[in-house]
């Protein structure tokens, strides 16, 4: 499970071995019809070589898992369970089982990637798959923390949203505008996570400081800013491929 650097790194990582595979066009080529590929920014290049790093680093476990007879959709199947898990064990105020659940979803999530990089295992569908199962579990881990009443619904509720849009901003620019990568952006799907686990266990051991409503402002206005980052990114690129 992705926004920058593992918002979609397993997603990407199923999707782009079925693409090579079948020799489609890349769509690096549409973002640049010119033929050189246009200079990324800044942050772009700070969140490739994050993603550099995560894969390289998780590969030995796509290799076991290969061994171990697991495929990428299978483990993105129990990443769908491991989330629903999740957000039950927020609804009934078990906070520190809920965080544990989240780091065994965010995992798999990682496992499902490298799995189909170890194997060659990736498809366009298991890419998808990886990406609508992320959105799932956002939505599911965020209604139990919803229905737990230990945070007003408004908060969690603008949290689930705007990290909806944000990564609905990165697919449609990739979809619609063919750009090859829209991870662009203040705070990756990782890092929200991390800050509402955060959150979540100082809620759990300081219950009168509203932890958990601040991180989930933070993680609201950091995916807000992250969406219109991702749109700015996305008009310049597509002006710089009509004017080439």
């Amino acid at each position: 499970m992705r926004d920058t650097t593992a918002e979609s790194a397993s997603g990407a990582a199923n999707a782009s071995g079925a693409a090579n595979a079948s020799g489609a066009a890349s769509p690096s080529g549409a973002a640049s019809p010119s033929g050189a590929a246009s200079p990324p920014d800044a942050r772009q290049t700070i969140n490739q070589k994050k993603r550099s790093f995560y894969e390289e680093r998780s590969l030995f476990l796509g290799r076991i898992c290969v061994r171990l007879g697991l495929t990428p959709n299978a483990l993105t199947g129990m990443s769908f369970l491991l989330s629903i898990a999740a957000g039950v064990f927020f609804w009934q105020q078990m906070a520190l089982w809920g965080i544990a659940f989240i780091l065994l979803t965010m995992f798999t999530d990682v496992l499902d990637g490298a799995t189909a990089r170890a194997g060659n295992m990736g498809t366009p569908f298991g890419g998808i798959l990886d990406h609508v199962v992320d959105r799932y579990g956002e939505f599911f881990i965020l209604t139990g923390i919803t229905l737990s009443g230990v945070v007003p619904p408004v908060w969690s509720l603008a949290a689930l949203f705007s990290m909806l849009i944000a990564s609905y901003t990165r697919a449609a620019a990739e979809s619609i505008g063919k750009l090859e990568n829209c991870a662009v952006g203040i705070m990756g799907r990782m890092e929200k996570f991390a800050l509402i686990m955060i959150g979540a266990a100082l809620e759990h051991y300081y219950p009168t400081q509203r932890w958990l409503e601040f991180a989930l402002i933070i993680v609201t206005a950091a995916s807000l800013i992250t969406a219109v980052q991702r749109l700015v990114y996305t008009k310049r690129e597509l002006e710089k491929r009509d004017r080439a």
